[in-house]
């Protein structure tokens, strides 16, 4: 019956915002009533109460009820239905929670208006799923404002947290306040008034308690004069500060003093995320009631064992706590608990898609030419480095396997990940298969084409160039070695000629952007697809990229550095290789954080390189998130240097907005050496390999991460002379002084890594939204305890029941299937 009466609330309340027109449902509201008894009576044993019932709804026609008394008659049918369950109601007038406050007459009397009662939560999980419409104050209209928030219905406003909390918690007496924020006084009104400072209308009180006097003005805020009274007892939290030598509150929070917990004063009040339209005690207000009606009957999915084995609350405690906590401590506790279940799913999720990739069809097994590879390895001009070498046989280890592979080969930037991929095509290749190497920008893919193919030119006998396409004789014993790279820039004949070639079985090897997972690419015989930069592509392209194939191994590459403990999380349905050393010879770079004060010191450091015969890198700050703002602010930063600072040098200029040709063209010209300076956007942050290239200006370098700025300065230190990497940053906050003197003195993109995500806090490091994995709203990616927590149990439970069939996993069961309904590897 619950379940029933909250589908019959929802109509309701929806026949209110129509405003009695019956057009709630389709059919009219008589057709839906009628319906709506008979699966509301069929577990009713009481005869008595049925036949009263069934004797009311059988002379109900709403249809003809006249427009002004239609509120009164749907009051009269929501509290019948309401006293079919219980037996102390029948007496009582109930009138279900309306969204208009305009339509509040009670079903037993329309002289007198009864208070209504909140929408309390049936013990049922069916209802989460009722609409945020169901609630007062919630129309259609203001629907649209939660929905741009997430927020469609119950669950959705459970799960909405508080971005953080506001202490309030500690009272003071008025002669004991200071100037600051976050204080909290209990008092009486003795004034309020109406007031204009600045022109501004806003209402003013004066508060006092038994030590003193102190006045509150709500700027911009003339309404509140007609809610406060004189002789009302407040409870006021919020910033104290000076005017005219008197304490005074401005615009603080405030709630009446009654029998009743407090909701916006007095304790560690939430802050919840808004957007325009939605003002924050209003929703303060609603999560109160929503936590207060549906949190306590909230099914906890984890199991008990799990629970009890890592001191974990319970999932009602937690949500409750999470949004309006009793203190720090059950603040920190409720985290916790939540931020386990984010990483406990997250990683259940992923070896899910582990086992399923492996249960699939088998791949096909690749042996390795040992000859073959001994040749490879000695036409390369340097040996491969011992962590190379582990990564090396890791990779064709798994291909040997019938088993697809999917690995992460994690390295530096310039860690030599490419050639041991190289290594790999070769060998598949070989084994006469094709291969596929994946790149998220056309600029990579173009770098990873030079030298991939500047490799293969080492063993070959004799190479062959074509469009867009190079064939190497003498690597295989019958017919030449065929690479290709297809981006999307191409002309359309031309890919479509290239498309045909790999559908053909022309082509060995091709290279390119997202074009190779388009549905157009078709492949002969795919058998081993490399992915770089894998944080900058989701599962689903992965995915894609192995449906190419029969089930072709897969190999993804990352020159950002994760910690293991991260990776294995993330990427939990990939093993791990790590290239954690750099080749010998490698330079130290030295990096200097400048103020914006020495930019004159700057720019004659790089007109000395470029007299030297050296070449320079000038970042251009990522503004925010459009590549045609990027563009433009390069551009004129570009056209600025260009006419004043280095007008007797050769500059050019790379953005995300250039053409391929027009990129190709400018990297060309960089490598070639024909330009001294390129002025770019962080397009360059991955894939362009020049030697000569000495020296990096990062403008706004407060605006990067850590693990971005390790990336840019990798473009640089890549040949024999010492290399430098200055950052300017104009008013750089706290946390980004932080991250510039950590940059400035380690070199390590490992340790990098870990200090990135300490100085990040909440949120993301990267990755968590690709296609196919959860958002994390309470667990931070630098919560290493709880992660590796999360990382034990989830495996521990999948060994002892992977599909989750025992009796005490089905409400695991049915939480994954919501969290994750993309996978289907859980039926």
């Amino acid at each position: 019956m619950p379940l029933a009466l909250d589908k019959l609330r929802a109509v309701v309340a929806l026949e209110r915002q129509k405003l009695f027109q019956n057009t709630a449902v389709i059919g009219g509201l008589d057709k839906f009533l009628s319906n709506w008894a008979v699966e509301a009576t069929a577990g009713i044993t009481d005869k008595s109460r049925l036949a009263k019932f069934k004797k009311f709804t059988a002379s109900f026609n709403y249809a003809a009820v006249p427009m002004a008394e239609r509120t009164a008659a749907l009051d009269r049918f929501v509290a019948a239905a309401e006293a079919l369950e219980a037996p102390d109601v029948t007496s009582t007038p109930i009138v279900a929670e309306v969204s208009d406050p305009g339509y509040s007459v009670a079903a037993s009397s329309p002289k007198r208006s009864t208070p209504k009662p909140k929408i309390t939560a049936p013990l049922r999980p069916g209802s989460l799923e009722l609409p945020v419409t169901a609630f007062k104050g919630i129309n259609d209209t203001t629907a649209v404002k939660f929905k741009k928030l997430g927020i469609e219905n119950v669950r959705d406003l459970l799960y909405h947290f508080p971005a953080r909390h506001v202490d309030y918690s500690r009272t003071k007496r008025i002669a004991d306040l200071s100037p600051g924020p976050e204080q909290t006084i209990v008092a009486n009104i003795w004034e309020v008034r109406l007031t204009t400072p600045g022109g501004r209308r806003s209402t003013e009180t004066v508060l006092g308690d038994e030590t003193g006097n102190i006045r509150a003005v709500w700027f911009n805020n003339h309404f509140l004069a007609r809610q406060l009274h004189t002789g009302d007892r407040l409870v006021i939290s919020g910033k104290v500060t000076v005017f005219r030598n008197t304490l005074v509150f401005e615009s603080p929070e405030w709630e009446k003093l009654e029998d009743k917990e407090l909701v916006h004063t007095g304790r560690l009040a939430p802050v919840y995320p808004l957007t325009a339209g939605l003002y924050p005690r209003v929703v303060r207000k609603l999560m109160k009631e929503v936590v207060d009606g549906f949190a306590p009957s909230l099914p906890d999915y984890l199991p008990e064992e799990i629970r009890q084995r890592r001191g974990l609350i319970d999932l009602p405690q937690a949500v409750t706590q999470a949004h309006f906590p009793s203190d720090e401590a059950s603040k920190d506790a409720a985290r916790v608990r939540l931020a386990f279940d984010e990483l406990f799913f997250l990683q259940l999720g992923v070896l899910a898609r582990k086992r399923a990739w492996q249960s699939s069809q088998p791949g096909a097994a690749i042996p390795t030419d040992q000859a073959l590879l001994d040749r490879f390895l000695r036409s390369l001009p340097f040996q491969l480095t011992k962590a190379q070498e582990k990564s090396l046989n890791e990779i064709l280890s798994d291909l040997n396997r019938t088993e697809a592979m999917s690995r992460l080969l994690q390295g530096e930037v310039g860690s030599g990940k490419t050639v041991v991929a190289t290594a790999a095509i070769i060998m598949s290749i070989a084994a006469g298969f094709q291969a596929a190497f994946m790149a998220p920008t056309e600029i990579l893919a173009e770098q990873h084409f030079r030298s991939v193919t500047r490799m293969l030119e080492l063993l070959a006998t004799e190479t062959q160039a074509g469009d867009k396409t190079v064939s190497h004789l003498g690597i295989l014993p019958d017919r030449p070695l065929t690479v290709a790279l297809l981006i999307g820039d191409a002309k359309e004949s031309g890919k479509t000629v290239t498309r045909n070639r790999v559908k053909g079985g022309e082509i060995d090897l091709v290279i390119g952007t997202h074009a190779l997972i388009q549905k157009a690419m078709k492949f002969k015989k795919l058998g081993l697809a490399v992915i770089d930069e894998q944080h900058r592509f989701g599962v689903e392209q992965r995915q894609n990229l192995r449906q190419k194939g029969t089930n072709p191994h897969i190999l993804v590459m990352t020159a950002t550095p994760i910690p293991r403990t991260l990776a294995l999380t993330l990427y939990g349905d990939l093993d791990l290789s790590v290239i954690n050393e750099l080749p010998p010879g490698r330079q130290t770079i030295k990096t200097r954080w400048l103020k914006p004060e020495q930019r004159g010191s700057a720019y004659n450091f790089i007109r000395k390189q470029v007299e030297l015969k050296q070449q320079a890198f000038i970042i251009c700050p990522l503004v925010e998130e459009s590549e045609t703002v990027q563009a433009r602010a390069a551009i004129a930063e570009y056209e600025s240097l260009k006419l004043e600072t280095f007008s007797q040098y050769r500059l050019g200029l790379l953005h995300g907005r250039m053409s391929a040709a027009e990129k190709d063209s400018v990297m060309g010209a960089f490598s070639a050496g024909t330009l001294d300076i390129l002025v770019s956007t962080p397009v360059i942050e991955v894939g362009i390999d020049v030697p000569n290239a000495t020296v990096m200006l990062i403008e706004s370098a407060d605006r990067f991460g850590l693990s971005q700025l390790h990336q840019f300065r990798g473009r640089v230190g890549r040949g024999k002379e010492q290399s430098y990497c200055m950052l300017l940053a104009e008013n750089p906050s706290e946390v980004a002084n932080a991250r510039l003197s950590v940059i400035e003195s380690t070199q390590d993109g490992f340790i990098l890594a870990e200090e990135d995500l300490k100085l990040r806090g909440p949120g993301e490091f990267f990755g968590t939204r690709q296609s196919g994995l959860p958002d994390l709203k309470m667990a931070k990616l630098s919560d290493v305890p709880i992660l590796e927590m999360a990382r034990e149990e989830a495996t521990r439970l999948f060994a002892d029941d992977p599909k989750l069939k025992k009796p005490e996993h089905r409400a695991l069961y049915e939480e994954l299937i919501r969290v994750w309904p993309q996978t289907g590897e859980w039926s």
